[in-house]
Order: structure tokens, then C-alpha cells, then sequence
């Protein structure tokens, strides 16, 4: 039964990113993009190094990221006064506007996608998606003293 949910939220989360995807390239961004875009937007003072961290990405495939980015417009590096060797990454006009012209189309596949569930499936999901991601935030943290073969010492 765990394999089955197991295969079940992977087949879930790849195919609602897959369309998300989908949807956000005809409004101009991949998905991929759209997350790099909207968290260069909620930063002041964004370097790579912050990208990679928040993403979990290697270097490289961080400046290849960025390189795409700036390359289609949507963002650019500029120096930072007193480090020359630290560049602040910005969205460009073109970036902001792209942003914008997803967000209605990411709504409304998002709306779509969850009007199957009624008002209480919304809740017991957010519930149990919660309770899940308690534990896994928990078994990550203390992964290096705890024997997660047995089962009565992650329960």
C-alpha cells in the first residue's frame, strides 16, 4: 500500500508539473523559469549563490539557469559597489511582465485542477500533506540517529 501512495503522489506531482509546464510556455515561461522569476522577484539582493541554496542546484547549472535568462531578456546582472566579484541578478521589464502574464494562466489551471474537490477533500488533503511533510521534515532532521528500519522509532 505505501508503494502504491508512494507511486501514486509521484505520478500525481509529475503530471500536474508537466501540464503546468505545459500551460506557462504558450504564456511565454516554463516552469522552471517562472520559479527562478518569481524568486529573483521576492529577493533584494539575489546572487547565485542564493539561487543554488534556495534550490538545492549545483553552481553550473545555476549560471547556465541565470545565463538562459538573461540571454531571453527576462533578467540581468549588475555588480555590486564594494565587491566586484559578487553580481546582484534582477528581473528586467520583459521579466516582470512575464511573470505577470502567467500568473492568470497558472490560476486558472490551478482552479481547474483542484475543482474536482470539494471544500472539506481540499481541507483533509492540506491536512494530510501537512502531516506528511511534518514527518518527512522530521525524519530528514534527525536522519543521522535514528535506525529507519525500525519502524516504532520514527512512529
Amino acid at each position: 500500500m505505501h508503494q502504491e501512495l508512494i507511486d501514486a503522489m509521484r505520478e500525481f506531482a509529475l503530471g500536474m508539473n508537466r501540464s503546468l509546464d505545459s500551460v506557462m510556455r504558450t504564456h511565454g515561461a516554463s516552469l522552471a523559469q517562472v520559479k527562478l522569476l518569481a524568486f529573483i522577484q521576492r529577493g533584494d539582493l539575489v546572487r547565485s549563490t542564493d539561487i543554488g541554496e534556495a534550490f538545492g542546484y549545483a553552481p553550473r547549472t545555476v549560471t547556465v539557469a541565470i545565463d538562459g535568462l538573461e540571454r531571453d531578456g527576462l533578467v540581468r546582472r549588475e555588480g555590486i559597489p564594494n565587491d566586484r566579484r559578487v553580481k546582484r541578478i534582477s528581473l528586467t521589464d520583459l521579466g516582470r511582465d512575464t511573470l505577470r502574464n502567467v500568473e492568470p494562466p497558472r490560476v486558472a489551471f490551478t482552479e481547474r485542477l483542484f475543482d474536482v474537490l470539494d471544500a472539506d477533500e481540499e481541507y483533509k488533503l492540506l491536512q494530510l500533506l501537512a502531516k506528511l511533510n511534518f514527518r518527512l521534515q522530521s525524519m530528514n532532521a534527525s536522519a543521522d540517529t535514528v535506525d529507519l528500519s525500525n519502524k516504532n522509532e520514527v512512529d
